[in-house]
């Protein structure tokens, strides 16, 4: 069995010449971020996937959380059949899983049955797009990015079962940088970061947060696609093994009102084409950044409040931004300073952006494709971000604001010329309607706040 995990696709055919493999999946993600597709088994695969890719209904990129179909939306409908798109392999992103045996992973390319076109509104399209822009004007983009959550005592089953209402955290106190409670998590934690890395995610650091049973792992940045790929990947394997201890975690941007949100800070920068030369650095510059530094942050604080749909895609995305509770509120940036949106990091090559408004139920594709889309606007439109932010962030009413809610951030998205300036007419519409139906569905229903406070004493 190859030790080395990132394996080529005449490896991958003789592994499961050997039988070492006998399951590949061929994965992408739904508008939720979730890891989507078919399992093929590892002689079928090679006879008849690994060419064609497999077929998967265009629905996928549509439907509600609960794979209801949504309605509204250009790209497939009832009107339009529900027809297929596929699914093709990106030879680059192929991984043995090891905590699932004898399985592989390929994460895929969308097109549609048709034209043979690759899907425009699919996530890893949209930023493969932004990628491509960069590229046009000489740059080539690295990205890391920060995703936290919450781990319980209950299984998913247990959490099923109660509502997702009483559940235990992992931790009774907050845990963050904390040693001793992080080595009481560590066979869950732990576990994490040996499986990622067997499957060629490098993994710097674990650590407690700064909420009850609350961690993070820290992935080592590269390139937007394939650091997209990974965040994925890690989300769906975090779930996967917490749930063979009987435990369960959640990306929720806010499980609980109580405790602190959960996030996915983003820090990005812009190298030359072929990858050797960091260009945020310059030792001349006013606090080591050059100007095509400041042109990326300002871009980032121009777009920032439009673009809160790519930050926070969901109902409860809004309830991680309150004063002083480590999400940022307002969008100015500052030199290492947590209490605004933007802030600049690192010295010398490492000179980056890191944007900490996105939640840890964000799309990383499409986080990432926001985040290079408004430093490229920045750039090509010359702007400048001002002096840095200095003091509270969260109390001087000069920072522009995240809207506090997803309507106000629907018609952010709705009415901005920039975003579709950045994506176009039929990826705006894709993302708006998405948020809309998102929002839609929270008003077909009825909250437990609602029972509590109505039922008897209205």
């Amino acid at each position: 069995m190859l030790t080395r995990p990132v394996i080529s696709r005449d490896e991958l055919t003789a592994l499961i010449d050997e039988g070492s493999i006998d399951s590949v999946v061929m994965g992408f993600v739904d508008r939720y971020g979730r890891l989507t597709g078919k399992r093929a088994s590892g002689r079928f695969f090679v006879d008849h996937v690994a060419d064609h890719g497999t077929e998967n209904c265009d629905y996928l990129l549509t439907c509600n959380i609960e794979n209801d179909p949504a309605t509204g939306f250009r790209f497939s409908s009832f009107d339009k059949g529900y027809g297929d798109m596929v699914a093709r392999a990106d030879w680059s992103t192929v991984r043995l899983l090891p905590w699932v045996p004898r399985t592989a992973l390929v994460m895929c390319d969308l097109f549609s049955s048709e034209t043979g076109d690759m899907v425009e509104v699919a996530p890893r399209t949209i930023l493969r797009r932004q990628v491509e822009a960069a590229a046009a004007m000489g740059y080539q983009p690295m990205v890391g990015s920060e995703i936290e959550f919450y781990l319980y005592r209950d299984s998913y089953e247990e959490a099923h079962a109660r509502g997702y209402a009483g559940l235990s955290t992992h931790s009774n106190v907050a845990e963050d940088y904390n040693i001793l409670q992080t080595t009481r998590d560590e066979y869950v934690i732990g576990d994490i970061r040996r499986a990622l890395e067997g499957a060629g995610i490098p993994v710097e650091f674990s650590k407690g947060e700064a909420g009850r049973g609350q961690h993070e792992i820290n992935l080592s940045y590269s390139t937007a696609l394939e650091m997209a790929d990974r965040n994925h990947i890690y989300k769906n394997a975090a779930k996967e093994i917490a749930a063979t201890h009987g435990r369960s975690v959640t990306f929720m941007a806010k499980p609980s009102m109580s405790d602190v949100g959960s996030s996915c800070h983003v820090h990005a920068s812009l190298w030359s084409l072929d990858g050797a030369t960091a260009l945020f650095a310059d030792h001349h510059g006013e606090h080591g950044a050059s100007e095509l530094f400041r042109r990326f942050v300002a871009g980032q604080i121009a777009t920032a409040r439009d673009f809160s749909l790519l930050w926070g895609p969901t109902v409860n995305s809004y309830r991680r931004f309150k004063p002083g509770s480590w999400a940022p509120t307002g969008v100015g940036w500052g030199i290492d300073n947590r209490t605004v949106g933007f802030r600049k990091v690192g010295h010398g090559s490492s000179t980056r952006v890191e944007n900490r408004i996105p939640g840890a139920d964000a799309v990383s594709y499409l986080v990432f494709a926001g985040t290079i889309a408004g430093g490229l606007y920045g750039i090509r439109h010359e702007l400048d971000p001002g002096a840095p932010f200095e003091g509270n962030g969260y109390e001087d009413r000069n920072v522009g604001r995240i809207p506090w809610n997803l309507p106000d951030a629907i018609e952010l998205w709705r009415h901005s010329a920039i975003a579709r300036e950045c994506f176009g007419d039929e990826v705006h519409h894709w993302i708006l309607r998405s948020a809309e139906a998102e929002w839609e569905d929270f008003n077909d229903t009825v909250t437990d706040w609602e029972l509590k406070r109505y039922f008897e004493r209205i």
